[in-house]
């Protein structure tokens, strides 16, 4: 499934940022290296960005330049956190995640005394879609053993979690953040997850 493109023109004019403050962002490491996509086109090469991540992720900076550093803001927007940790207690006590979320992962992951924040944004994940209804409980299973399977191809990187369903039957997608997909007709994207959002608000959280 192809993404809508935006160039960098046609960004500059919608979101009112300059060329100075883009490419600043981006050596802050606040917009990632990926979304710069150079294309040709009838007047030579041209850079375009997928249209609905770079959008949100220029608000964001708006919204929490004031508050943050540029360089805080490049470690809210990092998928790395090897820093930050905590115990299932803890998330508990914070209501970060629902016992309901630790109890299914656990049936999947290991236990340990403290979760690294990679374990904890999946569960964080798990507990989202669950408070939203987007999947019942034998799905968040399914989606934990697929993120078990394939979590350390996409450590510290971004990527997009979907659930799809086709005739009644459920299956995930974990996809990375450059890497495009199509999906037959009688499939259903029930529903997609950032997981750079879902970083971006567990770092929040946890801070």
């Amino acid at each position: 499934m192809d993404q809508e493109l935006i160039s960098k023109k046609e960004l500059l004019e919608l979101t009112g940022i300059s060329y100075g403050q883009l490419y600043r962002w981006k050596r802050k490491n606040l917009i990632p290296e990926e979304w710069f996509v150079r294309k040709s086109t009838f007047t030579g090469q041209e850079t375009f960005f997928p249209k609905r991540h770079i959008l949100a992720r220029i608000d964001k900076i708006k919204n929490m330049k004031d508050d943050l550093s540029l360089d805080e803001l490049a470690d809210v927007f990092s998928p790395a956190a090897d820093g930050l940790a905590m115990p299932e207690r803890e998330l508990l006590e914070r209501n970060i995640v629902s016992k309901q979320a630790l109890e299914l992962f656990g049936g999947t992951f290991a236990p340990a005394p403290v979760l690294p924040f990679q374990r904890i944004l999946y569960v964080y994940m798990l507990d989202k879609l669950l408070q939203a209804g987007e999947i019942n409980l034998d799905e968040g299973s399914m989606m934990l053993q697929t993120i078990h399977q394939h979590e350390a191809k996409f450590e510290n990187k971004n990527w997009t979690l979907l659930f799809i369903r086709k005739m009644g039957v459920s299956s995930f997608l974990m996809i990375g953040a450059a890497d495009e997909f199509a999906i037959d007709a009688g499939s259903k994207i029930v529903t997609r997850l950032e997981v750079a959002s879902a970083i971006e608000e567990l770092k929040l959280k946890l801070n």
